[in-house]
Formats: C-alpha cells, structure tokens, sequence
C-alpha cells in the first residue's frame, strides 16, 4: 500500500465524526464513504454484526482499492429476548429516524423491571484482497424510563451506562468515547493498523 489513507466504511455522519474522534492522532488519513459518489451501498444482510461488519469493510475495499475500516453495531435487551440486536439501526422500520427507535424501545419497555442492555461493536478492517483482522468492544447498562440528556446520537439519551451513571445522551463525546461499545472496539483495532506497512 502506498497511502495512509483508510475509507471508513460508513454514511452515517455521526458515526464518522465519532469514529475520527476516537482515532486521532493516528498517522492515517481517514476518508469517509460519503466522498466516493460512485461507491455502491453495501446490503447489510448478515445474521451478525460481526458478519455485517466484515461485509461493509471487504466490499468498501474491494470497491475503492483501497484499506478500509467498518464497524457495525447490536443492541440488545434482556426483557426483548436480545432484540433489537443486529436491527437496532432499523428496529422501528426501513426510513426511520433516531426518535422512531427511541420510542418504539421505551414503548415496548413499558411495565419491564428488568431493563439491562448492552451495546456490542464489532470494527472489521480489510485490503482489497481480503480481511486483515477484527476486533470488538461492548458496554452494559439499562434503558431509562425517557430521553436523559439531548447529546449523543441513536439510542443515546435512553441508555445508562453501568460505569457512570450517566446516560450516553448526558455524556460529552469525550467521556462517552472512553467506555462506549465503539470506542473500545476501535481502539482494540488500532494495533492491528499500526502492522501496516506503507
């Protein structure tokens, strides 16, 4: 590989300036999906996030020729048998926004005493001609009874994380970067893009 540069696998414009969040300081340049025009969607239609993951990062790679990272995200809910799981992005249909997901989840909450969650991170990493490794991070916590905090994105404001206290949404993007589900997982990717060879 000649470039530093590394596609982030990913159109969600939050997500992105997470993602650069956590890796600064690395010597990359991290470039997102949204800059290639032509760059065909990936179809998200793996039974796992790690299997999502994978997929988003080979075909981002194959298609741009060029080192890519993606990670894909699950949350899972006791009381919901573990949904929305791997659907957590679409729980509450196809085109729906963060809110839709917020409150179809404190609606399906309602009357649960058992409120544990967890988010779960897998970030796969792969060259043009295959996968290089992945890593995974994750974090425990419950859902609240409403909107806690106006920061954060998804399910932010809903979720409290057990090492804080704090819902994600009262959080700054520094202090929630250092226990989130994705943070940990990127971080434990970084020593496998520190073997890269320019």
């Amino acid at each position: 590989m000649k470039s530093n540069k590394i596609v982030i696998a990913s159109r969600n414009k939050d997500k992105i300036i997470e993602i650069k969040e956590i890796l600064t300081g690395l010597d990359f340049e991290f470039v997102p999906a949204l800059d290639f025009l032509d760059l065909p969607d990936v179809i998200e239609d793996k039974e796992t996030i790690a299997g999502n993951a994978i997929k988003k990062a080979m075909e981002t790679a194959q298609n741009t020729g060029m080192l890519a990272l993606a990670d894909d995200t699950g949350f899972f809910v006791d009381a919901l048998d573990g949904k929305p799981g791997v659907y957590a992005a679409r729980y509450a249909g196809e085109v729906c926004t963060y809110k839709d997901n917020r409150e179809k989840m404190l609606k399906e909450m309602q009357g649960q005493n058992n409120r544990k969650a967890q988010f779960k991170t897998v970030v796969a990493f792969a060259s043009p001609t295959g996968l290089i490794g992945t890593a995974e991070g994750k974090v425990e916590g419950t859902i609240t009874l409403q909107d806690e905090g106006e920061g954060g994105f998804g399910y932010d404001p809903i979720f409290r994380a057990d090492e804080t206290g704090k819902t994600f949404g009262e959080m700054n993007n520094a202090d929630k970067n250092k226990i989130s589900h994705r943070g940990r997982a990127f971080r434990n990717i970084i020593p496998i893009l520190g073997k890269i060879k320019f």
